[in-house]
């Protein structure tokens, strides 16, 4: 690292607000699919109609399955932080639609926004300095919203990896 890059270099002994400052960075970008993973706006980009019910050979699943299955699981993971009741669907049928094509556009174009109105709300949460990342939910015993945050990192990257595949084979990715 450059010596002028003060930014980047953390102090000779961190205090808790450079760490809290720095998980939340490293939240952000895990979530945000920087590094070696794809972001979702790239993954869905400029994806044909046509090909959004289509399953390849050799695939189990087509994109509309993937991207309703990654709307439903962060929508999942958002009210379980935030709603004490929330009920989470049965798994794994309640996680996946059924068809392999969406309805019509309107379904594809609602779970797209539904997935980055989902993403939002979970990013203002992180970049919230009044909500503590590390303490335990109350309504979930060893859980905290960084372990739901960081599985849903996980999750998601693994998926819209899948996904990236999908269109692969789909001729739809280049």
């Amino acid at each position: 690292m450059p010596a002028g890059n003060a930014k980047q270099m953390a102090p000779a002994t961190p205090d808790s607000a450079y760490l809290e400052n720095a998980l939340r960075e490293h939240v952000r970008w895990s979530l945000n699919g920087d590094g070696a993973h794809q972001d979702f706006e790239s993954v869905i980009k400029d994806l044909p109609a046509a090909l959004r019910g289509k399953t390849p050979k050799n695939a189990q699943h087509s994109p509309w399955q993937l991207l309703e299955h990654l709307r439903i699981t962060q929508w999942d993971v958002l009210e379980y932080i935030r709603n004490p009741k929330h009920l989470s669907p049965e798994f794994p049928a309640g996680y996946w639609p059924e068809k392999p094509a969406p309805p019509d556009e309107k379904a594809w174009n609602q779970s797209v926004d539904g997935f980055r109105a989902e993403f939002k709300a979970l990013m203002a949460m992180v970049n919230d300095p009044a909500v503590n990342l590390v303490t335990e939910l109350a309504h979930a015993e060893g859980q905290t919203i960084l372990r739901k945050l960081l599985m849903l990192a996980d999750h998601n990257s693994y998926h819209l990896g899948q996904m990236v595949v999908v269109r692969r084979l789909l001729g739809a990715w280049e």
